[in-house]
């Protein structure tokens, strides 16, 4: 008990570390990138990355996520998850299943790996669970509906359909490539001692998890962050918050505005902005509301808790959600870093200029991007809009959108601890056939860039500094920590 308090200890430690170190201040960022140093300013990028994910990831999403897998864990029995999930389900009904149960969850990669390393540990089968984990980022409402409003309703389309298709066809073949290892797992899962009856009927387990669902949901709401800015000398204009700073604000212009051109990221201080406003719709109304919307899950969860659950079970339930804490914690958190130190050193212009055409070439190397880099809660959308503004073609676009929000480095590193080196090999491999497939299709359907943009020219480099970067050279690590 003493190693698992001091292991908390440790935790704790690090998030508070990364939540509150005064990453964001002029002074820390002046004295600790000078000119040049590409290398200290991509470790200032990924302690960046890492405070953004500790701030606005973390506690809406992840330790959610985290009570989700374990009341998974607790209260769904081996028998009722094999019933629809397992090798010898129905699989028009365990397929159907698990790639459109992302639909309601606004969640990325890293916070549907709790709740699959869940429903994995308790019997479900590896291509139903693979198919979640493939499917479930891509294709929740909000994603769709960005996805469509901003890049084109064809390749809304496409990115559903691409999401289901594939999803299914990944899980299909990784229980075929591993027939045999799951069928030893089914027998020894059959063999395990079965638990004790469970205290509660199906429909309160049942109703906790929707409530613990629904505080999800509602935690991570997503806020697309578009703005409408005034300047103190009267010049207005739109953009998107990305970042915001005790001084400033770093800004993605939606016009051509201040000696910039569309989609540049630049810097404001905030003593030059007279007013600066949410460009109000449906999803930023919800935005406004969600902690007294999730606040108001959590007490329901609390009730529940408090009436169905006795000392035993909330015993085990706290357990359960501790060992997959232990598992998953320090491996996203990690990769988090790692992705923004890399990040920093591959502005997003380069990377637009590899993939400007619907060439093989292009779309593999658009789906190995986004199974490396890390995209949160459907802030795919902005990066790759800004992508495509700068050249990138319509198949590669639809290839980063059906890697990216599968996998990322972080979660690589997860589905290593839960499912072994092969199959996450080959679980990776498979994600990167298949969007390089689709978007090959697609790219030959529909070649035509969606935003009708025409790219600015450009000459690819590296940032030299922090400052650079966010002065219309951002790399891929600025873009994602869109304030939520």
């Amino acid at each position: 008990m003493n190693r698992e308090w001091k292991l908390f200890a440790i935790f704790l430690s690090v998030f508070l570390f990364a939540y509150f170190v005064p990453l964001a201040t002029p002074e820390f960022s002046d004295s600790a990138a000078p000119t040049g140093a590409k290398v200290t300013g991509a470790i200032i990028e990924a302690f960046m990355l890492l405070q953004w994910y500790a701030r606005n990831h973390t506690l809406a999403c992840v330790v959610p996520a985290l009570f989700i897998a374990g009341a998974i864990t607790t209260f769904l029995t081996k028998e009722s998850v094999l019933k629809h999930l397992g090798p010898k389900a129905n699989k028009v009904e365990a397929y159907s299943v698990a790639s459109v149960s992302g639909t309601v969850l606004a969640v990325c990669s890293c916070s549907v790996l709790p709740m699959f390393a869940g429903i994995y540990r308790i019997g479900a089968g590896l291509g139903p669970a693979a198919c979640f984990l493939y499917a479930g980022p891509a294709i929740n409402v909000l994603a769709i509906f960005l996805t469509a409003r901003v890049l084109g309703f064809e390749l809304g389309v496409a990115r559903v359909i691409g999401a289901i298709v594939f999803g299914v066809i990944v899980g299909l073949l990784m229980g075929v490539f591993f027939r045999q290892s799951e069928e030893d797992r089914n027998q020894a899962t059959l063999a395990m001692p079965d638990p004790p009856a469970s205290k509660r009927p199906l429909w309160q387990s049942a109703a906790m998890l929707a409530a613990m669902l629904a505080f999800l949901i509602f935690s991570d709401w997503f806020n697309p962050g578009d703005k409408t800015v005034q300047l103190n000398d009267g010049t207005a204009f739109a953009a998107t918050l990305q970042y915001e700073t005790e001084s400033g604000y770093d800004l993605r212009l939606k016009d051509a505005v201040l000696g910039h051109e569309t989609s540049e990221v630049i810097r404001l201080p905030k003593s030059e902005v007279a007013k600066i406003e949410d460009i109000e719709t449906w999803v930023t109304q919800i935005h406004h509301y969600r902690w007294y919307l999730a606040g108001m899950m959590g007490i329901l969860v609390a009730l529940m808790s408090l009436a169905w659950l006795d000392r035993e079970d909330f015993g085990q339930w706290m357990g359960n959600t501790w060992e997959f804490s232990k598992m998953l914690v320090p491996l996203l958190f990690g990769g988090v870093f790692v992705v923004g130190f890399l990040g920093a050193l591959v502005p997003e212009k380069q990377i637009a200029a590899l993939v400007g055409d619907n060439s093989f070439q292009s779309n593999l190397i658009a789906s190995v991007v986004g199974c490396v880099f890390y995209f949160a809660t459907l802030t795919e959308v902005p990066i790759l809009e800004a992508l495509m503004r700068n050249g990138m073609s319509s198949g590669p676009a639809l290839a980063l959108l059906l890697a990216g929000p599968a996998l990322s480095l972080p979660s690589i590193l997860v589905i290593r601890s839960v499912i072994g080196n092969l199959k996450t090999a080959v679980f990776v491999a498979l994600v990167v056939v298949m969007a390089t497939i689709a978007g090959m299709l697609y790219g030959t359907l529909y070649p035509a860039n969606p935003t009708n943009l025409t790219p600015p020219s450009f000459t690819a480099g590296i940032p030299t500094s922090v400052s650079d970067a966010y002065q219309g050279t951002a790399n891929i690590s600025n873009f994602e920590r869109t304030k939520s």
